[in-house]
């Protein structure tokens, strides 16, 4: 499949006009990174249907259409979320986060957050305060793999054992994956329950999304990734956070072009201005646990009572059904899970795990949550009613596994970062970081605001 195959398959999944298919431009080929994946065209395609679907709101609300062209070594860049602070590039990983051999394998840890990396030690009988990676090291070569994944699941910790593809096939959550769609778009009730949320007519030189209001209620990469893919084709984004949640450095890169406020829902005072920004609110995108914010009385169909017409997007790690769609996960473990790392590995000749060369099935997610937001958005302003958008890492997996494999592809040369790269203030410092890789022709996407720390804006739309 070329590039723009895979572009049309998502844009007729998505039911979106065919005709505005004709003012998408790739150029570029696999591989532009080491990988015997196709990472480039999955970078590529998920970026132009997100800017192309953002356009198609903006053609439906009275603008001409304009051409959207990606180069997929400029998306392939930006996917890989590298950014620095006054000349500073973060550390992506913490000192525990990574590959482990174990009894009869290899798992997966991620340690990032300070609750994970302290679970993880007890559950191997280690002391927190003053173990070292070989510790852990040598705690779990006296573990079987699938054994410390079951019991990191048990106390809500994030660990997978590395499998193959067949492996992975053969699980009952390979098995119900298998049978899911990449993402889904489903209206919620009756069209007569909600009227189109009318967006006022659009002048010519204004980016699509202006006027489209969204809260971003996500956290880690994939659905921060969404959000500013949103506010860079002009929606007025505010992410909510937690004050009392921690972060990760990338949220400094994925606030571009958003409002960052605080709001604590298990308050009467954050559930109050939650429910004042619902008022005015078109999108909803949340990322937290399978079933959290519904705990919190702010699921789909909650939402779609107190704000009738709500596009609503939901994220998890690995879908909506199967006995894994409630357990957590990040990119790195489910590449791990899913086969990634072992396929990598046979392509590379040593056998060896081996990742794929950036977080791709995050950054790839991220931009299915703009362009499914956005599909839901041009159909609630034809056809009235609330939409709940689903997507997962998991099944972007296994559309990206679908994709095919590029002979000898493991052999190709990162290209040069420099050129894509801008400068720019921010409340963490100069932000250098890679600028958007999809060039709408009239309306040049651009990010208004300048990335701020939580809680920096008022809950409140400006």
């Amino acid at each position: 499949m070329t590039p723009h195959n895979i572009l049309e398959d998502l844009w007729r999944a998505a039911q979106l006009p065919p005709e505005a298919l004709a003012f998408a431009a790739l150029s570029g080929a696999d591989p532009v990174f080491p990988s015997s994946f196709r990472v480039g065209a999955a970078a590529q395609s998920t970026i132009a249907a997100a800017a192309l679907a953002a356009c198609e709101v903006g053609h439906q609300r009275g603008s001409a259409r304009q051409r959207v062209a990606v180069e997929m070594a400029h998306a392939a860049i930006e996917c890989t979320g590298w950014f620095s602070l006054d000349g500073q590039t973060p550390e992506a990983w913490d000192a525990f986060s990574g590959l482990y051999r174990c009894a009869d394998g290899y798992v997966r840890i991620h340690t990032n957050f300070a609750h994970h990396r302290e679970g993880a030690l007890l559950l191997l009988g280690l002391n927190p305060a003053t173990a070292q990676r070989q510790d852990a090291e040598k705690a779990l070569l006296s573990w079987r793999a699938r054994d410390f994944e079951e019991a990191a699941a048990k106390q809500h910790l994030v660990v997978t054992a590395l499998r193959s593809f067949d492996a992975w096939d053969a699980t009952p959550q390979g098995l119900a994956l298998r049978t899911q769609p990449l993402f889904t778009i489903e209206r919620i009730g009756a069209p007569q329950d909600a009227a189109p949320l009318t967006l006022p007519p659009l002048r010519d030189d204004a980016l699509p999304l202006s006027g489209v209001r969204v809260l971003d209620l996500t956290r880690i990469l994939a659905g921060p990734v969404g959000g500013r893919a949103l506010a860079a084709y002009g929606a007025d984004v505010m992410l909510i956070n937690s004050p009392n949640l921690p972060n990760i450095d990338a949220i400094a890169d994925t606030s571009r072009g958003k409002l960052s406020a605080h709001a604590d829902l298990r308050t009467a005072q954050g559930r109050a201005a939650l429910e004042r920004l619902l008022g005015d609110t078109h999108v909803f995108v949340q990322g937290y646990r399978p079933g959290g914010l519904k705990a919190l009385g702010y699921g789909i169909e909650d939402m779609a009572r107190l704000r009738p017409g709500i596009v609503y997007v939901s994220l998890s790690a690995y879908g909506t059904q199967g006995p894994w769609a409630d357990r957590r996960g990040f990119d790195s473990l489910v590449q791990t899970a899913m086969g990634f790392n072992h396929a990598e590995g046979q392509a590379t000749g040593d056998g060896l795990p081996r990742p794929l060369p950036m977080q791709i099935l995050d950054e790839a997610t991220g931009y299915l949550i703009a362009f499914g937001a956005a599909a839901a958005l041009w159909r609630q302003q034809r056809e009235g009613g609330s939409w709940h958008v689903q997507v997962s890492l998991a099944q972007t997996g296994q559309w990206l596994r679908n994709l095919g494999r590029v002979p000898g592809g493991l052999a190709a040369v990162r290209p040069p970062m420099a050129p894509y790269l801008e400068v720019s203030p921010s409340g963490f410092g100069a932000l250098c970081a890679v600028r958007h890789s999809a060039q709408l022709a009239r309306t040049p996407a651009k990010w208004v605001h300048p990335s701020m720390p939580p809680g920096s804006s008022a809950p409140a739309w400006p």
